[in-house]
């Protein structure tokens, strides 16, 4: 068992999410003004003065700029799903165009065992043709379909030159759990008519993350074997808690308030806290069967403990991991592709399943 730490002295400034476990960054639709200065400080209205956060001395210009940018951005609140979809669609579909201005690749429709996906394969071809990696994206479990897939699957398919089947998973509030999971497994179990299963990698950000987390012990529990390797990003094996939740608030300009627990999103009703194959923290012996996880956070992210916690979880279970830690990023903070620090992840999230997969079974 070995575990790898890298705590980058990267730093990018960006809003703190108005909801949790969605894959972007947006300001509280409430606050009456933004609370972001010239200079990218966020100052706190405390009676009877106010508090200053200065915008990190770490970050780039282009995460500086970023900031600004995203200062006065708006989401609808989570309740609103019809809005929300819109609103996410928008965003993500331009992010979608610019990465693949920046990354070429193909992107190919195509159902997999019964699921619908997008095959995202990298325009010089893939370097080796027998791996593959299954992207599920963010969004709560309520949106981040189609172009958000593409977010997350465009640089890292480009850089690894290894294919990306983005799934198009089933969410609330039209479904419920296990609705996503029974996705993910099969479209696996179509992948593995053609390739072995160490030469499959997944991963996901934010609600895709924790998804890949329970995809891992849906097949545990359903006699599908483990993949060669995982990536959970800005999420984790818990119900989300911590510090982080709290005091993240702070870096948009918000107080902190009580956070919103995995259990309570729309997906999740009636499933129970205490399940393994909703919170497979819970269970060390779900851990110990994970394969080589790269887990990846921010300091300002709201997830942060959790994925902090699930990498502590996760090594004391036996299961080798590598944990990225960037100063100053907040929650999805690699969903736009100009700045170094979503660069670098890219780097290490190919680098990750470039080693990782079809490697011997020594783990």
């Amino acid at each position: 068992m070995t575990r790898t730490t890298s705590i980058h002295a990267i730093a990018r400034a960006g809003l703190m999410a108005a909801a949790l476990l969605f894959t972007g960054a947006a300001q509280a639709a409430d606050a009456p003004s933004s609370p972001v200065g010239a200079d990218g400080s966020v100052t706190l209205p405390l009676a009877p003065g106010s508090l200053v956060l200065p915008f990190s001395s770490y970050a780039s210009p282009e995460a500086r700029d970023w900031f600004k940018r995203y200062a006065d951005v708006h989401a609808p609140p989570i309740t609103d799903v019809p809005a929300s979809r819109t609103f996410y669609d928008r965003m993500n579909t331009d992010r979608a165009n610019r990465l693949r201005a920046l990354y070429p690749v193909t992107v190919t429709d195509q159902t997999m065992g019964g699921v619908p996906t997008q095959v995202v394969a990298p325009a010089k071809g893939p370097a080796v043709a027998d791996r593959v990696l299954i992207n599920l994206h963010g969004g709560a479990f309520l949106w981040g379909a189609g172009a958000g897939g593409l977010v997350e699957a465009v640089p890292v398919a480009a850089l690894s030159r290894i294919k990306v089947v983005t799934v198009d998973y089933r969410q609330g509030p039209e479904h419920r759990f296990p609705a996503a999971s029974e996705d993910v497994a099969a479209v696996y179990k179509d992948l593995l008519k053609t390739y072995k299963p160490q030469n499959i990698g997944i991963y996901g950000c934010s609600a895709g993350g924790i998804l890949t987390a329970e995809a891992v012990a849906w097949f545990q529990t359903h006699g599908l074997p483990r993949p060669g390797a995982i990536g959970i990003f800005c999420a984790g094996v818990l119900d989300g808690g911590g510090d982080s939740q709290a005091w993240s608030a702070l870096y948009g300009g918000q107080l902190p308030g009580p956070g919103l627990r995995l259990i309570d999103l729309p997906y999740f009703q009636g499933a129970n806290a205490q399940d393994p194959l909703v919170l497979p923290g819970v269970a060390p012996e779900v851990l110990a069967k994970f394969p080589p996880t790269l887990l990846i956070t921010g300091t300002r992210d709201f997830m942060m403990s959790d994925t902090l916690r699930s990498q502590d979880l996760l090594e004391r279970a036996g299961a080798r991991t590598e944990l990225h830690v960037w100063d100053g990023m907040v929650h999805s903070f690699f969903s736009d592709p100009e700045s170094p620090e979503a660069r670098a992840a890219y780097d290490v999230m190919a680098r990750f399943f470039t080693r990782e997969l079809d490697r011997p079974n020594d783990r």
